[in-house]
């Protein structure tokens, strides 16, 4: 179940903490005392112009990157699935779907099988990595970071190259992921039209942390608009879904029992 309640977010458990987090390069500062925290069951997005930081909080997140300030708390034991911005593959390698997801520890073909499917890329485990599209190539990679069983989701631009619908499909299946695996979900995105009714809480990002919440409190906040333009909201349509049951992976509503 998403966590759409202030207070829900209060009790959930905290998979990821952010606190007073500064990152410099050459002396330039890139960000600047981030705090952020990421609940189970929640989609939290970063949003922010070119340049704001977004990549850098996102491997500062992932210790990738080590912060020049403050403190990032992340339970060892909790698995962490990354989908990164881009891929560099090597065009004179061969090498089909099957055998990139393979390079994941411990996988097995059912496994691969399962998962393909789960993401909406069934029939694509022979083919060529060269040859995918980029809506393919991201759900390949969505399943790649789906076989750890995560625990935490870091995306960073998921829909990258995609068109308008494939942009929302994908996100669509984000929050049946967030659903089926009750992961905490942390994402970076541009896609303003389609990000604000995909999240449950939205972080502004100019280098420092300009306003954070609730779309439709964010979308309001004058920082915001001040780095979107006035019309953003109005180019912004709100759909929140408020979850009283789960879904699993193709949509369809799970009975309990």
């Amino acid at each position: 179940m998403s966590v759409d309640d202030p207070n829900q977010v209060k009790a959930a458990e905290i998979l990821l903490e952010l606190n007073d987090i500064s990152v410099t390069h050459d002396q330039t500062p890139i960000i600047e005392h981030i705090d952020l925290t990421l609940h189970r069951g929640e989609i939290v997005t970063v949003i922010g112009p070119n340049g704001a930081g977004k990549s850098t909080l996102i491997k500062t997140a992932l210790g990738i990157i080590r912060p020049d300030q403050g403190t990032v708390k992340r339970p060892g034991s909790l698995s962490v699935g990354y989908v990164p911005q881009t891929v560099t593959l090597d065009s004179a390698l061969p090498l089909t779907v099957m055998r990139f997801l393979k390079l994941s520890p411990n996988t097995g073909l059912e496994d691969l099988i399962n998962t393909l499917s789960q993401v909406g890329a069934d029939g694509l485990l022979d083919a060529s990595m060269h040859i995918l599209s980029s809506g393919e190539l991201r759900r390949i990679l969505l399943a790649r970071a789906l076989l750890k069983k995560p625990d935490i989701l870091i995306l960073d631009e998921p829909t990258a190259g995609v068109d308008i619908t494939g942009q929302a499909e994908l996100y669509h299946l984000i929050q049946l992921i967030r659903d089926q695996y009750q992961c905490g979900v942390l994402l970076v995105s541009h896609d303003l039209h389609i990000v604000m009714a995909a999240t449950d809480r939205v972080f502004c990002l100019n280098r420092h942390l300009c306003c954070s919440g609730a779309p439709e409190q964010v979308q309001e906040h004058p920082e915001y608009l001040a780095i979107f333009g006035p019309q953003a909201p109005a180019e912004i349509g709100i759909y929140r879904h408020h979850h009283d049951h789960d879904h699993n992976l193709h949509g369809d509503v799970c009975d309990h029992g």
